[in-house]
């Protein structure tokens, strides 16, 4: 038997036959609809069997991606030849306690903040319009508006260097922009407790309206991206530069620098994956001519290209 066989038949016997696919184009999990398949694809139906995974995947030293929405992910053309996890399918459950919220990794962030707004809760805003899990945003402290993940992340439970399952209080995930602990040290979130405010539910829906009407009126929602492209260098902000280099609307097959928000690399229909990848290249070798700022990329980038 191979070693592939091998690791298929550990997964089947781990996740059940149900839950695991071979082949799967990322095209369909991704929000740039590029990318090439994934030799391997796991939907865990519980906490329990998504821990066993986890341990199994770093036994057998296989490659291994947590997929949310896929809302910050470029996968290769050529495909993925690890294991791909989508915590979406199942792993999704949110609890209200009073002013705390518990959710599973794969529980999306947008309707979280609609559930809170609902029941009086203040404090997520800014993340109704962020198209991704709570796992990934935690992962890497999304934020906009002036609000971010690490103003209401009170706990979070991940796996450890172990098989055990560990928490990490809020104050101890070493937030800074566009990352946390999770991220710096490769542990892969279960599940979060948020702690949020009492508030008015008039006042928090017209301020989630608003931040939602300025996003539509400012991003280019009507194509696939992964929404900003490049992190924001200090001092700088990456629209700017790249405005500035004369780049608006700048194309390379399909991929386009939008000109709606130039920190939005988007598919005009029918880019690959290479082509976003030759722009994103394209656009830091010409900021960093013109300006000698480094612009590194916010999208998570894996596979083959």
């Amino acid at each position: 038997m191979s070693s592939i066989s091998f690791f298929e038949s550990r997964l089947i016997e781990i996740c059940g036959e149900r839950y695991v696919s071979r082949d799967v184009p990322m095209s369909e999990h991704t929000t740039f609809h590029t990318g090439g398949t994934a030799d391997y694809y796991v939907t865990p139906k519980d906490q329990d069997t998504f821990l066993k995974l986890l341990w199994y995947a770093r036994q057998s030293e296989r490659e291994y991606v947590i997929l949310g929405r896929g809302s910050n992910l470029l996968v290769g053309d050529k495909g993925y030849r690890g294991l791909i996890i989508d915590t979406t399918a199942y792993l999704k459950q949110v609890t209200f306690k009073g002013d705390t919220v518990i959710a599973e990794a794969g529980a999306n962030l947008s309707m979280i903040a609609g559930m809170a707004a609902e029941a009086g809760l203040s404090g997520l805003e800014f993340a109704a319009g962020i198209p991704g899990t709570i796992g990934g945003a935690v992962y890497m402290n999304a934020g906009a508006y002036g609000g971010e993940m690490s103003q209401v992340v009170s706990s979070v439970d991940v796996f450890g260097n172990t098989s055990s399952r560990n928490t990490i209080l809020g104050s101890e995930m070493g937030f800074a922009y566009r990352t946390s602990i999770a991220q710096k040290q490769d542990l892969p979130i279960l599940s979060v407790e948020l702690k949020l405010t009492p508030g008015d539910i008039d006042t928090i829906r017209a301020t989630m309206w608003e931040l939602n009407e300025r996003r539509r009126e400012k991003q280019p929602l009507e194509f696939p991206s992964a929404g900003s492209t490049f992190k924001r260098p200090e001092g700088y902000f990456a629209g700017k530069l790249i405005a500035d280099t004369g780049l608006s609307g700048m194309t390379v097959g399909g991929a386009c620098v939008s000109p709606k928000h130039n920190g939005f690399i988007i598919n005009q229909g029918n880019a690959t994956s290479a082509d976003i990848m030759e722009l994103i290249r394209e656009v830091q070798e010409r900021v960093r001519a013109k300006f000698g700022v480094e612009l590194e990329p916010e999208v998570r980038i894996i596979g083959e290209f």
